[in-house]
């Protein structure tokens, strides 16, 4: 009983919320800019693409140009192509 009677009466027990985003419990960033570096290598590189859309068709070309919504797609023979992000399901690298 004598060391509770020795605490401070103003101390708070359980830790602070400061205390606790030293401690590395930092919440994870919203934005990590991976995708804006990626079509940026894909840009640079002219590196060949195949991109599936969310209804199944598959397109392929080069990456030209993207901003926050929209990819174009740069295709030999065939009409250039711009395409919204929410439509594509996923793309990947084509062998050259």
């Amino acid at each position: 009983m004598e060391i509770l009677k020795t605490l401070p009466t103003n101390v708070d027990p359980a830790p602070s919320d400061a205390f606790m985003a030293t401690k590395g419990s930092k919440k994870a960033p919203e934005q990590t800019f991976e995708e804006v570096k990626y079509l940026r290598y894909l840009i640079d590189n002219a590196v060949p693409v195949c991109i599936r859309l969310s209804g199944n068709e598959e397109v392929c070309g080069t990456i030209e140009f993207f901003d926050a919504n929209l990819i174009r797609l740069t295709r030999d023979g065939e009409p250039n192509l711009f395409l919204y992000k929410h439509d594509i399901k996923y793309l990947y690298e084509t062998p050259a």
